[in-house]
Order: structure tokens, then C-alpha cells, then sequence
């Protein structure tokens, strides 16, 4: 009997290594066969073996996959996760973002992910919510006092506080890592602008606040949970308050309490001298016109996050590729020194209006190297994308923009080359010489989103990198201390995986 045993447990273990073997085969032919489909699928599973074995790299696999299919939209089903459309067809992104709105909002699976930290921020909320918080953010955001305000507060940031350190740092002959110097600088102007307050992070001499390392723990434990392969992992630490979800909770804890106290603090100086000229920050603005402290907070944190990450983040692939393609750098040098008068003017929001160069680098480094790799919403309602996918009710359709910028049938055969000239005009014969931009869709180019839900903060966004970027490159190069290929890192915000070392020399 026992003999009998054995022998059946051999033929039973021999029978599933035939047909796990069989299954492997399968599986891998169905990688070859069904690539320009999408992932291969299977019952129950879905593509969750190749989404695994792809977890690293889900980047570059949705972009091949997205490249060899037809109309540039791949279906992503797996286990544990919502049925998700992916796309780089910008005729989808428009119908997504503009003509069928209403179907697309954030949905709950996804402010699940950011609703501890955001609360009811703009960027975390849909309806009548987002559609209020909206067009009070508008109307806030195109005042004339507040653009002087920002221009004003980066030229003291620049001048004050970037230029000499990056001053010391040439004379020196010193490593400094770019990314966090620029991520210092951009929680200081974000800080300054939507607070009223200034946590002197480009100090290098003094500690970072507990703020701005509760914000980046806080964004960083929140992107892993959109990243999780089944969602139910992340949801049941959260209820046992164990591992990184306890860390996420005493970091959101911080960031509330800390931005809250400030918004208190800035009303009783509000209320002790009515009779003082308001000040320009958003923060005075907000509580200026009578809104709740728990709204005013959840807005704010989502500007903060917002204006941070993205600009640093642009900023920094920039410098980088501007080391590797010298010849761009000296025609943005020379447009500013044009501009400038050789140095005779200042930089200024009209003169920053007409550096259309420099605003072509940058949307070719955004393009390739875009702020937010991607972006989703959940359907409604049961809809048909313009390329004849089917949209099911509650299904996650998720636009690319790191995809759709390596699409060659949208930027030609060298899309995966720098070449800022592909966002201009010939030379017009503008007052400075240079060439005027291109029109180019932003379903095409969504870095900024586009439709009602469009960035409100875009245009504070390109004149705080434009200052930036025309302000160092005119007096010093930045050149990476190591010739290797930095990796893409697509959190909530995509980064330079280990930051950006560099040294800087003066310019003669």
C-alpha cells in the first residue's frame, strides 16, 4: 500500500512538471504571439506572471507593448486589480481629458491611494468639490500681484541663496548632488509662495525641517501603494497600522499638524493687523477670503506636493542632458546673454516670456523625461475610446506620457533623441532673434495634463525653471562626475534614482 503511494505521488508530481512545463511554454509563446495585444492573459490570473517578472521595468514594458500595438492602447488585466486600459494614442487622451470628461474622473480606487495624505485637496477630489476648489485656485492663480510675487520671490531665492552656493561649490571643486540641491530650492519657493513661510532648506548648513522629510516619506510609502501588485496587501497593513503604512500614518500625521499650525499661525497675524497691506502668498489669499482651515490645508498640500516635485524633477533631467548635448547649452547661453544685453538687464517676466529656446529644451526634457510618468482615471459609465476600445464601467484607463514620448509615429524616427528644434518654428525674425514655438497638442504632450483639469500652476511652473536654468547656465556648466545612464524613477513623482552628482565650474 505504501508502495502504491509513493508511486502515485511520483506520477502526480511528474504530471504537474509536464504540464507546469507545458504552461511555461504556452506562456512564453504567447509573449511572442500576442505582443502587439498587449501582456498575454490567462483565466483568473490575468497577465500577472509577465507583469511580475516586468515589475521593475514597467515603464519600458508598457512602452514596447504600447509601441507594437496598432493603435498604441494595450489591456492590462491581472489578479488583484482592476481591469486597466494603457494609451499613447493622443486621440484617446482627448477624449479622456476633454470630450467625454464627465466618464473620467480620479475615482475612488485612486484617491484610496492618496486620500490620508490629500484629504479633500484639488488633486484628490472629483464633482463639485474639485469643480469649487477649482475655480477658486483659478481665479487665485491668474492675479498679476501674484506672478510679481513669484518672479520676486525667485529672483531673492536665485541671487541670495542658489548662486552662491553653487558659487562656493566651483571654488571649492566640490560634489554637490543637483537633485537635492534643486529639490531644497523648490520646497523654498513653493514653500514661500503657498505658505508665506521660509524653511531655509538651501542652508546646506542646517538640517532639513521635519516638514520636508514627512513630505517626502509620506509621497514615496503612497506611490508604493499604486504600485503594489494586489492592493489588498497595502489596505490590510493599513488597518493592522503595521510595517510602512504605520510610517506613512506618523508622516501624514506631521505634514497635517505642521501645515495647520502655520495656516493658525498666519491668521491671528491676519486678524491682530487687519489694517496692514495683505500679504501675496496663497496661504493670506486663502483664509483672506473666508475658507474653512481644513480645506485651505488639504489645497495647500497638494500645491506644495505639486510644486515641488515637478519642477526639481524637470530641472534635474535637463542639466543632465545639457551636459551630454553641449551645443544646446551654448545656443541657450547665448539667448540669454542676447536677451540680457550681454549681462547689462536683469532677468524679468517679460524677458523670461521670450527665451523660447530654453522653453523648447525643457519641453524636450519633459518629454522624454516627463514630471508624472503617468496618469489615471476610472470610467463611470461604460464607454468606447476613439480607436475602438471598449471601456467597462469602473475600469482604470491610465494615458502615458513616458510612453507616448518614445512613439515614433508621434515624434519621428529620432523621438528618442534630445533635440529641442522639434518644438520650433523657423527663425521669424523675432526682436531677439530666435524662433517662435510650435503649436503642439497637449494630448499629445499631456506632462501638464489637459482639458478642464489642466495644470492651473503651468505657466508659475515654466517661469520658475526658466530663472532657474537661464540664471546657472549663464555662469557656470554642470557636469556629471560619472558617464552612467541615471535611472528613471516614476513615484508620484518621477526622480534620478540616487540623485544627480555633479561638479560645477564658472563660466568665462
Amino acid at each position: 500500500m505504501f508502495i502504491f503511494l509513493i508511486i502515485f505521488v511520483s506520477l502526480g508530481f511528474l504530471l504537474f512538471s509536464f504540464l507546469f512545463s507545458i504552461f511555461q511554454e504556452f506562456h512564453y509563446s504567447r509573449l511572442k504571439l500576442l505582443a502587439a495585444d498587449g501582456p498575454p492573459s490567462y483565466p483568473i490570473i490575468g497577465c500577472l506572471l509577465s507583469f511580475y517578472e516586468n515589475r521593475h521595468r514597467l515603464l519600458d514594458w508598457y512602452t514596447h507593448l504600447l509601441y507594437l500595438s496598432p493603435t498604441q492602447t494595450i489591456v492590462v488585466e491581472r489578479l488583484g486589480a482592476r481591469r486597466t486600459i494603457v494609451t499613447a494614442n493622443p486621440a484617446n487622451v482627448e477624449h479622456m481629458l476633454k470630450i467625454n470628461f464627465s466618464n473620467y474622473p480620479k475615482g475612488k480606487p485612486f484617491t484610496d491611494i492618496l486620500g490620508d495624505l490629500l484629504g479633500c485637496g484639488i488633486f484628490n477630489v472629483d464633482g463639485e468639490l474639485w469643480s469649487s476648489q477649482r475655480k477658486l485656485a483659478s481665479h487665485e492663480f491668474s492675479t498679476k500681484s501674484l506672478r510679481e510675487f513669484v518672479v520676486k520671490t525667485l529672483q531673492e531665492e536665485v541671487e541670495n541663496r542658489l548662486i552662491p552656493l553653487l558659487e562656493q561649490a566651483a571654488d571649492g571643486e566640490k560634489v554637490l548632488d543637483l537633485q537635492d540641491v534643486l529639490r531644497r530650492f523648490a520646497f523654498d519657493i513653493v514653500s514661500r509662495v503657498s505658505l508665506g513661510m521660509d524653511p531655509f532648506c538651501l542652508d546646506l548648513s542646517r538640517p532639513l525641517p521635519p516638514l520636508v522629510k514627512a513630505f517626502d516619506a509620506a509621497s514615496e510609502i503612497s506611490a508604493m501603494r499604486g504600485a503594489a501588485p494586489v492592493s489588498a496587501a497595502w489596505k490590510i497593513k493599513r488597518m493592522l497600522n503595521i510595517g510602512v503604512e504605520k510610517k506613512l500614518k506618523e508622516a501624514i500625521k506631521l505634514v497635517h499638524s505642521s501645515v495647520l499650525e502655520i495656516i493658525q499661525n498666519k491668521k491671528r497675524d491676519l486678524e491682530a493687523d487687519r489694517e496692514s497691506k495683505r500679504d501675496n502668498d496663497l496661504l493670506s489669499r486663502l483664509l483672506s477670503a473666508g475658507h474653512d482651515e481644513e480645506v485651505i490645508r488639504d489645497m495647500l498640500i497638494s500645491f506644495i506636493m505639486a510644486g515641488r516635485d515637478t519642477t526639481s524633477a524637470a530641472m534635474t533631467w535637463l542639466f543632465w542632458l545639457l551636459s551630454k548635448h553641449q551645443s544646446s547649452e551654448e545656443m541657450i547661453v547665448d539667448e540669454v546673454e542676447t536677451l540680457l544685453n550681454n549681462g547689462e538687464g536683469a532677468i524679468d517676466y517679460d524677458l523670461l516670456k521670450d527665451m523660447n529656446f530654453l522653453k523648447a529644451s525643457l519641453c524636450e526634457s519633459m518629454r522624454l523625461y516627463p514630471p508624472v510618468a503617468w496618469d489615471s482615471k476610472h470610467a463611470l459609465r461604460d464607454d468606447v475610446l476613439p480607436d475602438g476600445t471598449f471601456i467597462g464601467k469602473g475600469d482604470r484607463v491610465t494615458y502615458f506620457p513616458y510612453g507616448m514620448g518614445r512613439m515614433d509615429n508621434l515624434w519621428g524616427k529620432d523621438c528618442l533623441e534630445f533635440k529641442p528644434e522639434r518644438w520650433l518654428e523657423e527663425p521669424v525674425g523675432l526682436g531677439n532673434g530666435g524662433a517662435a514655438m510650435k503649436m503642439v497638442s497637449p494630448f499629445k504632450f499631456p506632462v501638464f495634463q489637459a482639458g478642464p483639469r489642466v495644470c492651473l500652476g503651468k505657466e508659475m511652473a515654466l517661469i520658475q525653471m526658466k530663472y532657474v536654468v537661464a540664471s546657472v547656465v549663464r555662469r557656470f556648466k554642470v557636469r556629471p562626475v560619472g558617464e552612467e545612464q541615471p535611472v528613471f524613477v516614476p513615484l508620484l513623482t518621477a526622480h534620478m534614482a540616487g540623485g544627480l552628482k555633479v561638479l560645477v565650474k564658472r563660466r568665462k
